[in-house]
Order: structure tokens, then C-alpha cells, then sequence
């Protein structure tokens, strides 16, 4: 049988980890900056826990395990019957219990329900693990990928969401990714669906808004009337979509076209709070807002987030947004919420295209150590000890071979730095040093190996 893993996955060698892993650190190290507190959660959870909570697009695209036993003679007749109703999109507990985590968001809000009586409020908390995801393999859309996380609970504030934008942009600014971060209010949506005739069509104008960019405004109009609207009530929802300007201007029509609504006059509140701290941020000209962002997902109550990044063709990178009745779907009213997502996949392509990863990430050790014989060895194995109880890494060469071979083995993993050490060195207690970038070579005393490489 030929190797393989599943489509919509992938292996990482060492240098693909050591970038991903750069982007973790540098996005982690920001939430911490903010006073926010790592978790983690199971890859698994109870299919009851998931579905319901992402629309019915959502519920399709989750990933459910099949429950231990199946193979147990007197419940395969029972599985055949069952496994028909799974077909046919219903939940059969006989079958499936459980299923991998969708996101990081509701399983978050399972935590918080469950450990509320524990926690201090407001709890901030980010988590940078794997989800999964029923989706058609594309390019910058995988099966499995991971989320990077920061979430507040147990705070109305909008102070909140500003430093959620601050976030962003330090993030991004520190990846050396140029983006730009839009906005806008579940409220102006709903405010919208009002408009056409009541919050029945919230989901369904949504929905389809949340399309605008892949499937342009007329496949929208085409959907938004399959679900029942008129062409009197699109024809609101077209001139919403239009909506341009600055963002002074952008508020303005949307208070000429919805201003009756009062969950219009809440969303232009909330916009106007986030923009009155513009100034103070640190890219406030990547700030902007765009009344077509609708995020899909129906738990969005509030501001929402969606980052994209400038110059490449790629989906959104980064995206959240205010939940504030989730944990209630849980049995645990009144803790209201807001996270943002970084999308770490997409980062990396996004990186990885416009090459902006450090070219420090490309290796692990920084010398490598001929080998030149069992003696030459021990004594290269006690300086290479030495530099790595200083942090710098280092490499032995696992035999004694010819120099080309321990040449070629440097150049492949990108090592900068080889030492030879032959009786001669061992003599002089020197080591023969060569940046292989230039060819320079020099004798460096072998108590002052580890003070060089520290000083690069």
C-alpha cells in the first residue's frame, strides 16, 4: 500500500514548524501583553456541545467520531438502521456521541459554563490549538488547521474590543504583515433584517452577505430571493451594501437608510467607541469599517472583527467578534463575551508568499562539529556541550567520513557555521572555525567558542 494522510491535511518538516512555531510565540507573546492566560481544550467534544451553534452550513462541516463497539454483533443490526439517519443528517447517539472540536470559541464557552463558579471575571484567556472542519481542500482552507485565540468574558465593555483591535495590529506589525482590519455591528445587520420585514431573515441575509466576496452581488440577490424576500425588501439590503465613504460618512447613510430601526442607533454607538480610540492605536489607518462583514456564524451579537491581508489573494486571516447570550446555550445566563481568532494557516501562506520569515528561522544548529576520530570527537563533544549549555546549538557529525560529505551535510540543513578540529587544534586547544556564507575561516581559542558565537 502506497503512504498517505487524509486530503486536507499535512505533514510539517523542521523548518515549516520552526515558522509556524515563530508565529505562534510572536502572537502568544501580545495576549500575554494583555494579561491574558493560556488553555487548552480536548480535541473532541460532545456532538451536543457543537451542533446548533454555527448554522446549519457549520453543522455539516463537523466531523463526528463514531462511538467504540460498532463491531459488537448485537448492535450491528442497530448500526445499520442508524447509520442511514446519519446519512440523512440526523444526530443518532447509538452512532456518534461525540465529534472533533469545529472551533475554539464554543468549546471555550463549555469551559466557562462549566467552571464559572471558579473563575474571576472578566477572564481573559487565549488558546492556540487544532480544529477541524468538513470543508473542500483549497488553497489556504485545510481539513485540519489551527486557531490562535483571545477571548474576554464576563465584561459588556467595549473597552474590551478596542484592545482586541490593539491586539490585531500588533500583532500583525510585529509578523511584518500589512492588513487591513474591518468592522462592523451584528446589531446593524439585525437592524437590517428588521428593515426587510423582522429577525425571522437574519440568518438567511447574513448568510448570504457573508458570501459578497466569493460569489459577487448578484449570486447574493439570486439567494437572498430563493429564501422568500422580495425584490422591494433586497432592494434594501442592495442600497446597505452600496454604502461608501469615510467611515463619518459610511454612519451617516446607514443612519439615513436604517435609522428607525433602534438596533441601528446601538451599532452605530458601538463603531463610533471603537473609532473615538483610533488615534490612540498603534496603525489606526488600518482600522476600517465595512458594512458588507457579516461573519456567518450565529452567535455574533455585537462587533465584529475580519482581517485581511494586503497584496495576496487569500480569505480572511483573522476574525471574531461579541458573544453575548453563548454561555446561556450551556445553562449559564449572563456572561457576556468578545474574541478575535488569528488564522494561523493562512498567516503562514501569507508569509510564506511575500517572504517575510526570518532567515534566522532556517536552522537549528548554528555549528556543526567535524568528525575527525574517536579522539577529535570527545574533544569536540566537550565544546559542543559547552556552547549548548550557553543556548547557541550545535551538531557532531554521527561519523568520522570524508570532508565533502561533512560539507555537504552542513549546507542541506542550512547549518552557518562548521568547526574542524584536528591534532593540530587539539594541540593549540584552538578550533578552526568557517562561516561557510563567506568562506571565512579563523582559529578561535577553544575557551572563547562559546563568548563568539554569542556575540552573532
Amino acid at each position: 500500500m502506497k503512504p498517505s494522510i487524509p486530503q486536507g491535511t499535512r505533514d510539517f518538516s523542521a523548518e515549516v514548524v520552526r515558522k509556524r512555531q515563530f508565529i505562534f510565540k510572536t502572537i502568544s507573546t501580545v495576549f500575554e501583553r494583555y494579561g491574558y492566560h493560556p488553555l487548552e481544550t480536548p480535541a473532541m467534544e460532545n456532538l451536543e456541545t457543537l451542533m446548533g451553534k454555527y448554522g446549519e452550513e457549520g453543522d455539516r462541516l463537523i466531523f463526528r467520531i463514531l462511538n467504540n463497539g460498532l463491531d459488537h454483533p448485537k448492535k450491528q443490526e442497530q448500526a445499520r438502521v442508524d447509520f442511514e439517519k446519519v446519512l440523512e443528517g440526523k444526530n443518532v447517539p447509538g452512532i456518534s456521541e461525540r465529534a472533533l472540536k469545529y472551533d475554539l470559541t464554543i468549546p471555550f464557552a463549555r469551559y466557562v459554563a462549566m467552571n464559572h463558579g471558579q473563575l474571576s471575571f472578566p477572564f481573559r484567556r487565549y488558546q492556540i490549538q487544532p480544529v477541524w472542519r468538513a470543508d473542500s481542500p483549497q488553497k489556504g482552507r485545510y481539513r485540519e488547521f489551527y486557531q490562535c485565540d483571545a477571548d474576554v468574558v464576563g465584561s459588556k465593555s467595549l473597552l474590551n474590543e478596542v484592545e482586541l483591535t490593539s491586539i490585531y495590529m500588533e500583532a500583525f506589525a510585529l509578523l511584518k504583515v500589512p492588513v487591513e482590519i474591518k468592522i462592523n455591528s451584528r446589531k446593524m445587520l439585525s437592524a437590517l433584517a428588521n428593515a426587510c420585514g423582522g429577525q425571522e431573515y437574519l440568518t438567511d441575509i447574513t448568510v448570504a452577505i457573508d458570501k459578497l466576496d466569493k460569489i459577487g452581488i448578484e449570486k447574493v440577490k439570486e439567494e437572498i430571493l430563493r429564501k422568500g424576500l422580495t425584490e422591494e425588501q433586497y432592494s434594501i439590503i442592495e442600497k446597505y451594501l452600496h454604502i461608501s465613504g469615510s467611515p463619518a460618512e459610511q454612519l451617516e447613510k446607514a443612519a439615513a437608510l436604517l435609522g428607525s430601526e433602534p438596533l441601528c442607533e446601538a451599532a452605530i454607538a458601538e463603531i463610533r467607541f471603537i473609532l473615538d480610540y483610533a488615534d490612540k492605536l498603534s496603525s489606526p489607518e488600518s482600522l476600517f469599517v465595512d458594512f458588507t462583514l457579516a461573519r456567518g456564524l450565529n452567535y455574533y451579537t455585537g462587533i465584529i472583527f475580519e482581517v485581511k491581508a494586503k497584496g495576496v489573494k487569500m480569505g480572511s486571516i483573522g476574525g471574531g467578534g461579541r458573544y453575548d447570550e453563548l454561555t446561556a446555550t450551556f445553562g449559564v445566563p449572563n456572561i457576556p463575551g468578545v474574541g478575535i481568532s488569528f488564522g494561523v494557516d493562512r498567516i503562514y501562506d501569507v508569509m510564506e508568499e511575500l517572504g517575510l520569515f526570518p532567515e534566522s528561522l532556517k536552522s537549528g544548529a548554528r555549528l556543526l562539529f567535524f568528525n575527525l576520530g574517536e579522539k577529535e570527537t570527545k574533544f569536540a563533544f566537550s565544546l559542543a556541550q559547552e556552547l549548548r549549555s550557553k543556548n547557541v546549538a550545535a551538531e557532531i557529525f554521527h561519523e568520522t567520513a570524508k570532508f565533502d560529505k561533512q560539507f555537504k551535510y552542513a549546507e542541506k540543513k542550512n547549518i552557518p557555521f562548521v568547526a574542524i578540529i584536528g591534532s593540530k587544534e587539539m594541540e593549540s586547544n584552538t578550533v578552526m572555525v568557517k562561516n561557510l556564507a563567506t568562506g571565512e575561516q579563523q582559529s578561535i581559542p577553544a575557551n572563547e567558542l562559546a563568548a563568539f558565537f554569542e556575540s552573532k
